[in-house]
């Protein structure tokens, strides 16, 4: 691992990660779309930290600023982790299952770009 060697570098390091940093911070703002990624033992050892990668990196990459990325703890759903709820402004929240580094890619494009439900991987819609 490279050494940082002045200040110049330590700031560019910073301001490198600082979109994603601020991107995982809970923002409870009523407009925004929130992604909550499980990241209890189970989730991390069914692969949670690839999939809010993936999260992460793709809504960085499709300039999606309105979008919230956060890790919770368990969701109750053990047999379906990774497990990645959607919450969008005035409709219901929306969970999906087995949500790998690649599903957790196409469920950015087409849920949060394009408004469609992925139904073959939603395990619950709303929580009691």
């Amino acid at each position: 691992m490279a050494t940082i060697k002045s200040l110049e570098e330590l700031k560019a390091l910073r301001d490198k990660y600082k979109g994603n940093v601020d991107m995982r911070t809970s923002i409870d703002d009523d407009n925004r779309i929130r992604i909550s990624v499980g990241m209890a033992t189970c989730g991390i050892a069914s692969g949670s930290r690839e999939t809010i990668n993936a999260i992460v990196e793709e809504v960085k990459a499709q300039d999606l600023t309105t979008v919230s990325v956060v890790q919770t703890g368990c969701l109750g759903y053990c047999y379906a982790e990774p497990v990645v709820e959607v919450s969008m402004p005035g409709k219901e929240p929306v969970l999906y299952g087995n949500i790998d580094a690649s599903r957790a890619r196409e469920v950015v494009d087409r849920h949060l770009k394009k408004g469609e439900v992925i139904t073959d991987w939603v395990i619950e819609r709303s929580r009691c």
